[in-house]
């Protein structure tokens, strides 16, 4: 039996430095018919259209009550270009857990994928800082903490554009 087109995208995309992850996502409502919608819509609408995924394909299980909640959950298996997209899919989506399928062996990355990912999660974090901060702060200080941010951002692509010079 040969191989399928899926089978042969997933092997090539892996020798390049793809990783092929089964990712678990739960969620819970109040209302059982809303969580189906919404996790077909998370995968389908958002996780597949995300920088990097190459293909996912999961199951949505049936949703159960829980107390006074209903809560469902996905296993979705899906193939990314590389271990940044993988990193970005964590944070962007925060699975519950994370298989690693394929490669079985050891994955190597390259200190300009490293750096990039490494400046991905600063980036995120500070997306996240901004996001709460916005909720607590006065308008006064959380405009001087947005400056701040934005003379970080200039001096960090700054370093980003020196860097690629040298190299």
């Amino acid at each position: 039996m040969g191989k399928s087109e899926v089978d042969e995208l997933t092997e090539e995309t892996i020798a390049k430095g793809g990783i092929l992850a089964r990712l678990h996502f739960d969620m819970q409502s109040e209302k059982q018919e809303d969580l189906q919608p919404i996790m077909t819509e998370m995968i389908n609408n958002r996780l597949l259209k995300s920088q990097g995924v190459i293909y996912c394909v999961g199951e949505i299980r049936e949703p159960i009550k829980l107390e006074d909640v209903y809560t469902t959950s996905a296993a979705v298996t899906t193939l990314v270009k590389d271990i940044g997209s993988l990193v970005n899919i964590s944070f962007n989506f925060a699975p519950a857990g994370i298989e690693i399928l394929k490669p079985l062996s050891e994955i190597k990355i390259s200190p300009s994928e490293l750096q990039s990912i490494l400046l991905d999660i600063a980036s995120i974090s500070i997306n996240y800082s901004q996001y709460i901060l916005g909720r607590v702060l006065s308008k006064e200080d959380y405009e001087k903490v947005m400056k701040d941010i934005k003379n970080r951002e200039a001096l960090g692509k700054k370093m980003l554009d020196e860097k690629k010079k040298d190299q």
